[in-house]
């Protein structure tokens, strides 16, 4: 066991931690499985506070909060099952390599150059110590002060890995007020009051390129539910003639 084993598995027993994750809409499913059946197993046999981000967006966040013991135990139990899902994809497969498990942690920024190191050393080490690949983002996610880790290999290195980021977690607490990553939903069209759609929603659903819709750069209406009233300056249209035989075409 190594210095940073020994730290965590000792010293870290009775420290809370929370690690958010970061994952597709597919990769949600996989854990939280039928009726929720594999989400509640993880909680169960981690004990791990295991919490999902609502709503219909492309990403959610996956929380896991716990003693270190619990998240390393809820983060071998992800990681082992998405290894599952790649080998039952690859089953009816004609792709001989096998690729690695990957997961992506949601860092703040703060924390990433203790996690980079002085000149790249500490995550150097981390990649070698470990056997995985670890990729910090350059830009931070939208909206937010936190970048995104991507953590690619074996169950058994991912583990080893989040062991040691969990380390530096620790010993390199997040400076100022850190701004949450919220991934956005879906867009869907915004209806304004009077059952207008949104000028740009009706061009891009119809490919028209005769009327073209030009929003200001902070755009003033103030949405409730999924109806706007828009300000009357907010948005402009330009207008090129169309054929009067287009114009009933296009009703």
């Amino acid at each position: 066991m190594n210095k940073s084993d020994s730290k965590v598995t000792e010293g870290g027993l009775n420290v809370t931690l929370t690690i958010r994750l970061l994952m597709h809409g597919k990769e949600v499913g996989s854990i939280i499985g039928k009726k929720g059946e594999t989400v509640k197993k993880m909680r169960e046999e981690s004990s791990a506070r295991i919490n999902i981000s609502e709503g219909s967006c492309p990403e959610r966040i996956v929380t896991i909060t716990g003693p270190t013991d619990a998240i390393f135990k809820a983060f071998s139990m992800i990681a082992h099952k998405f290894e599952e899902d790649i080998n039952a994809s690859m089953t009816n497969s004609t792709v001989t390599s096998k690729p690695p498990v990957t997961l992506r942690l949601v860092v703040p920024a703060s924390q990433c150059g203790s996690l980079i190191g002085k000149g790249g050393s500490k995550i150097k080490e981390i990649r070698e110590t470990t056997g995985a690949q670890v990729q910090v983002a350059g830009d931070m996610l939208p909206n937010s002060t936190e970048r995104a880790v991507t953590i690619s290999g074996t169950p058994d290195a991912i583990i080893q890995c989040v062991k040691q980021i969990c380390v530096v977690m620790l010993e390199s607490p997040p400076k100022g007020a850190t701004i949450p990553y919220r991934p956005k939903p879906a867009s869907a069209p915004v209806i304004f009051a009077g059952g207008q759609v949104r000028a740009d929603t009706i061009l891009a659903s119809a490919g028209n390129h005769n009327v073209l819709a030009h929003h200001q750069p902070a755009p003033a209406y103030t949405v409730q539910g999924q109806y706007a009233i828009p300000h009357p300056d907010d948005w402009i249209l330009l207008v090129k003639p169309v054929p009067m035989r287009s114009l009933f075409q296009m009703i």
